[in-house]
């Protein structure tokens, strides 16, 4: 599969996907030029004094599209950061939020920096000073461009910037709905941290409720024992990984990042790895099962379920050829390139989009949003009524049957939603709905070659409706 011609770039490559939802569609050239364009990119540079001297620091923030508001997308601290990957990732975020119903737009912001430089003063430093170019400059606010976390950035930036808008803006009640995935104790809501790779795992078991999909995937039903390697052992491959394995007995037999591979056909054990990482800072060394520095070449080991979890472009022209897996689920953004994806396709192998499969993240951040508007605890107030009403029922059927409920039955009934649990219904039915309605599409016409297609044709036909509602064209 060798070419000696360019490679299509990361925006390139999401733009060539749109394209083939939009030659679908049969929409006017100006109207998809308008849903693909990127509205609006900003660019900062700004000093910072570090250690006695002031390092410029570069940063940037995309909007892609404002059809809804407030434009929504994480915002990363990585050494790779540049224009071209922040435009790309907003217009995805443009794309998955009307995927998966959450009424946003699209946004994407990045600064220049290897956070492993910094200590934790400077990157506050760093952070407080990028947060302020971007308030001063409106792109970020409760009610127009609302940053989340995503590479290098976590909870902890999160609340810095919230603080610091704050300090700017003290009359605005709502400063705490500027960013989401705050700290649960400043604004923040249960779930959030490991919303992505949940989402993950309710995007995979969704799947598998559809024999037919699963069939066409040449996969045996069910998610118990499926064979999955996990390529990236951050926030997200991590709990995708904990969670397959240990809530629906999925396999994962080799789990890729920076250092390397660790791989056992038996399956390993995901937390003992992770636990593991954290006291060495690697996955190399693990005692509990095999290593290979050549981390990359494991994508290509024989599997049922590759997800790639770490970053972009990671299956490509050049390796497509040799994955040999049945079913790809993106968690990552852009992890196989639009000629890797064409390759694929005509193989036969399933892939199950990246603005579907980590939409995990923007669904809940939509949550704390809201929670955030309404100054409210999901479940605060229903919470004890419901644990009343179930305490009804369980007296009723005793009293009808002349039985006494078993313990596990009567806390089952008597229960009531707490906020953790609300997250969990409510990214789990939104999860569930999206693949239902990208499968719809893709069951209904045969032009519509993969859910990928059938994904971006969701998207494009919502976009272009609230074009045509608002009078744009």
């Amino acid at each position: 599969m060798a070419s000696s011609k360019r490679s299509l770039s990361f925006r390139e490559s999401v733009d060539h996907m749109v394209d083939r939802a939009l030659k679908f569609l049969n929409l006017d050239e100006g109207v998809s030029n308008a849903i693909k364009a990127c509205n609006c990119v900003l660019k900062v540079q700004f000093p910072v004094k570090i250690r006695g001297e002031l390092q410029v620091f570069t940063g940037w923030r995309a909007v892609h599209s404002t059809h809804r508001l407030p434009a929504k997308g994480g915002i990363r601290f990585a050494p790779m950061v540049n224009q071209d990957e922040i435009e790309a990732l907003a217009a995805l975020m443009t794309y998955k939020c009307a995927i998966v119903d959450v009424p946003f737009g699209g946004s994407k912001g990045g600064l220049l920096i290897d956070p492993q430089q910094y200590t934790r003063d400077e990157l506050q430093l760093i952070t407080r000073r990028f947060t302020v170019e971007l308030v001063r400059k409106g792109f970020l606010s409760p009610a127009t461009n609302v940053p989340a976390p995503d590479m290098g950035t976590g909870q902890r930036e999160m609340a810095w910037m919230a603080d610091t808008y704050k300090h700017l803006y003290p009359e605005d009640i709502n400063y705490t709905a500027c960013v989401t995935g705050k700290p649960v104790g400043h604004g923040g809501i249960r779930g959030r941290t490991e919303a992505t790779g949940r989402g993950v795992q309710y995007a995979l078991q969704e799947f598998f409720r559809h024999a037919d999909s699963v069939r066409k995937a040449n996969l045996a039903p069910g998610l118990g024992g499926q064979r999955i390697i996990v390529q990236g052992f951050g926030n997200v491959g991590y709990h995708a990984a904990k969670f397959l394995s240990e809530e629906d007995d999925a396999r994962i037999i080799a789990i890729i990042d920076r250092a390397g591979v660790v791989w056992d056909e038996n399956g390993l054990n995901i937390e003992d790895l992770q636990q593991y990482k954290l006291q060495h800072k690697s996955i190399k060394g693990y005692p509990n099962a095999r290593f290979d520095e050549n981390g990359q070449a494991a994508m290509e080991m024989a599997c049922d379920i590759l997800i790639p979890a770490a970053l972009e472009a990671q299956i490509t022209a050049d390796n497509a050829p040799r994955i040999q897996a049945r079913l790809i689920a993106e968690a990552a953004n852009g992890p196989v390139t639009f000629e890797a994806d064409e390759y694929l396709r005509n193989k036969g192998v399933v892939i199950l989009p990246d603005a579907y499969v980590n939409a995990g993240g923007v669904i809940v951040s939509y949550f704390e949003w809201i929670r955030n508007l309404s100054h409210i605890r999901f479940g605060r107030i229903q919470r004890r009524f419901d644990e009343q009403r179930g305490h009804h029922i369980s007296t009723a059927l005793q009293e009808l049957t002349g039985n006494q409920l078993s313990e596990h039955l009567h806390t089952k009934l008597t229960v009531g939603a707490d906020e953790l649990a609300l997250v969990r219904s409510g990214l789990d039915d939104t999860m569930r709905e999206a693949f239902q309605n990208i499968k719809a599409i893709y069951d209904a016409n045969e032009h519509i070659q993969d859910y990928r297609m059938a994904a971006y044709v969701t998207a494009v036909e919502k976009i272009s409706r609230t074009y045509l509602d608002l009078g744009v064209y």
